[in-house]
Parts: C-alpha cells; sequence; structure tokens
C-alpha cells in the first residue's frame, strides 16, 4: 500500500488534503481511483488508513479510516555524523540509512573530506537529499523522516554532541587493533528511548587529531568488526548492528 508523509496541517475533520508531488503521483502515476486505499503520516508519529474520495486539480482528497498502530521505528534515536564522501554516496547513505531507522543525518566537514559544500550549494544540497529521505522514509513505511541537518565543522560537531547521552566513532584504527569490544558494549548500556550520536569519517578517515579530540569530549572510538568498510558502508553496518541488538535479538528464538 502506497504511504505518504502530509504536512500536519493538512489534516481536519476526518480528512486529509493531499498536494503536490503527492497528489501528482497519486493521480497520474499510480492512477489511483475513489475508495483506493493508502496511508497517510504526519511526521509527528501517526499514520492513518485513508480512503480516497475525490480529484481536484493539483489536490487529492482522503477520508481518514483508522490510525495505523504498527511502529516501524528503532528502539534508539540514531543520529548520523557522515563526512562529507565524493559524488553521489552521500544519496545512497541518505537513502539506505532511512530504511535503516537513522533519525538524523549531520553533514560533517572533516579534515580529509575532498568534497567541499560551498554556501551557494549547500541549500540545493540539502534539499535534495532531504527529497530522498522522504522517499525512502515512505517505501520503509517508517513514521518520520530523518532530518538533515546543515553541515558542521568539528568544532561545531562536538558542541551539537553535548545533548547526547551516548557518543561513538567509526574509527578504523581501533578495527585494525582488533578492538571490538566497544561497540557492543556501548549498545548493552542503552535502554529504549536513548539517543545515539555515531561519527563516519571520509574517503580517507578521521585523523588521528580528529579522532583525539573527539575521544577527549567523550565519544567512544570503536571498530566495526574486523574488516575495513567504506564510508559509504560504515553507517550501514552501524545501523544494522543496532537493529539486530535491539529489534531481532528481542524476538526469542526457539530452542
Amino acid at each position: 500500500m502506497q504511504r505518504y508523509f502530509i504536512n500536519a496541517d493538512q489534516f481536519s475533520d476526518h480528512r486529509v488534503t493531499i498536494t503536490g508531488d503527492d497528489a501528482h503521483h497519486i493521480q497520474k502515476v499510480m492512477r489511483m481511483k475513489p475508495s483506493d486505499l493508502i496511508l497517510c503520516a504526519n511526521n509527528k508519529g501517526a499514520v492513518y488508513l485513508c480512503a480516497i474520495e475525490s480529484f481536484a486539480e493539483g489536490s487529492v482528497q482522503a477520508l481518514i479510516k483508522s490510525r495505523q498502530c504498527v511502529d516501524s521505528e528503532l528502539p534508539i534515536h540514531v543520529t548520523i555524523a557522515q563526512g562529507i564522501p565524493k559524488g553521489d554516496k552521500f544519496e545512497t547513505i541518505i537513502q539506505k540509512g532511512t530504511e535503516c531507522g537513522a533519525r538524523c543525518f549531520v553533514p560533517f566537514q572533516a579534515d580529509r573530506c575532498v568534497a567541499l559544500w560551498k554556501k551557494n550549494k549547500a541549500d540545493k544540497k540539502r534539499l535534495r537529499l532531504e527529497k530522498i529521505s522522504k522517499e525512502a522514509a515512505e517505501q520503509s513505511h517508517r513514521r518520520f523522516i530523518p532530518e538533515i541537518r546543515e553541515p558542521m565543522n568539528l568544532d561545531q560537531l562536538i558542541a551539537f554532541s553535548a545533548s547526547f547521552p551516548f557518543k561513538v566513532v567509526a574509527f578504523e584504527e581501533t578495527a585494525k587493533a582488533g578492538q571490538q569490544a566497544c561497540f557492543p558494549t556501548v549498545l548493552k548500556e542503552m535502554t529504549a528511548g536513548d539517543s545515539l550520536l555515531a561519527v563516519v569519517g571520509p574517503e580517507g578517515g578521521l585523523t588521528a587529531e580528529e579522532a583525539d579530540t573527539l575521544k577527549n569530549h567523550g565519544f567512544a572510538l570503536c571498530g566495526l568488526g574486523p574488516r575495513i568498510l567504506r564510508t559509504e558502508t560504515a553507517a550501514l553496518y552501524l545501523l544494522s548492528a543496532i537493529s539486530y541488538h535491539f529489534e531481532l535479538l528481542q524476538c526469542g528464538v526457539d530452542e
């Protein structure tokens, strides 16, 4: 069933008005008809089963039939501070990271970043990433669209991290040293509702100075297994490990 994120102010009197690209998708791409069912999320946690009532030029009217109770969000809130990679890798990270449950992404301008987000292009890039995040959230039946923050340098990232009780850095030197216990230990200390900030370096990794600075501000330097991961893989590996720990392991296994 198709899912759409609709602004909260477009819900009223047991109805929802859908406009813009979503209305175009319903009318012209999916070619839906009155009485067809869709899911409408308000990006505040509520998801509703709706039946299409009528069409107008550029808008769709739908009747709210019921509220859905299925929760598809990770039990903990994960923010990924991603060293800005080259090319379109960030788009892949946003898309797949959204599918894996991340709640927020921070473009991190690390020392070894080759790609630079110039101020005159940063807003356009963010809009592009927000569109990708919204579409991925709809496809994966999320209740929230992950936030895309403005780019941050190291000092800004450290200031931003002050409100997070748990902070980790995916650091390849820790992995090379064979130290694998850090990240599992952090996960064991966390409970549902906690927030985690995870830093991933760009293609060249973080410098030793950056790692030391982050460590001195409360970040745990963690290896992500015995293999060295590409920057576009590390965040997805981390999110998958979190999902396994907090979701799959809780299902129980019959002996």
